[in-house]
């Protein structure tokens, strides 16, 4: 069995989630946990986890939604995350990739969630894109958080940093594509740090690489990890799941 740490599911996505979901289970896919990141996502994910026994969510303001989130939003998620089925913040964090001039607003919207997830003890969903500095900065001023660095892609270095204060690596896709040298990063690691995610419905794995991506597809990333560290399918998912189980509060 296998859990997806961290996808995208919505209508806008998909025609059929009734079969996403179905497809989902017989590929032994046990559980999934939704990404809500903008207003709207959030409250289509949080009635998914309503609708979906196997259907977990995280929930936060993705670092492109900084110039529209207000204070009210923030009021609201604080509300939010006490709904049954959040089981973490996020994704949240810093995307430099297009400039920095929100700099300040997504510093600022960053730390606002990592002050929730410290008050309420939850842990995090981490978007860190060309921001790897100030990432671990912000980061670093609150060392009782932990969580997962979703859809690494990072060095080795930055791997072992992030590990060391106590994260998890997400590792999805990505890890299947010829010109990744991800394989080096999950050589270094070992699967003890490693959460399978899909970040569906984007990042599809060889060899369903630019076609939309689904949560069934874990088994592809699970046997890819199986095979760079030289151990079994099983092996990869019985850890994965132990250190999913152990981040996330799932029942």
């Amino acid at each position: 069995m296998f859990i997806d740490t961290h996808c995208h599911l919505s209508n806008e996505d998909y025609d059929d989630i009734d079969l996403i979901v179905k497809e989902n289970l017989e590929n032994n896919i046990e559980k999934i946990i939704i990404s809500g990141c903008t207003r709207e996502s959030i409250l289509e994910s949080l009635e998914l986890s309503k609708k979906y026994d196997g259907v977990y969510v995280t929930i936060g303001y993705h670092p492109s939604e900084a110039k529209i989130t207000t204070i009210e939003d923030i009021s609201l998620l604080e509300k939010q995350i006490m709904e049954a089925k959040v089981v973490g913040i996020g994704e949240m964090g810093l995307d430099y990739h297009y400039g920095k001039e929100d700099i300040d607003l997504q510093q600022k919207l960053f730390r606002e969630q990592m002050r929730l997830a410290s008050k309420y003890n939850l842990p995090v969903v981490i978007h860190s894109r060309d921001a790897t500095e100030d990432t671990i900065k912000i980061l670093k001023e609150f060392p009782e958080v932990v969580g997962d660095i979703h859809c690494f892609s990072g060095s080795i270095e930055t791997a072992k940093i992030y590990i060391k204060m106590g994260y998890k690596i997400g590792i999805g896709g990505v890890v299947t594509f010829k010109n990744s040298n991800l394989y080096k990063v999950v050589q270094e690691i070992g699967i003890e740090n490693i959460l399978l995610e899909t970040d569906s419905p984007y990042l599809a794995p060889v060899p369903f690489r630019g076609k939309i991506n689904s949560s069934k597809y874990i088994p592809i990333i699970a046997a890819k990890l199986a095979e760079i560290l030289d151990i079994s399918v099983e092996d990869v998912s019985n850890v994965t799941l132990s250190n999913t189980y152990a981040l996330f509060d799932l029942k």
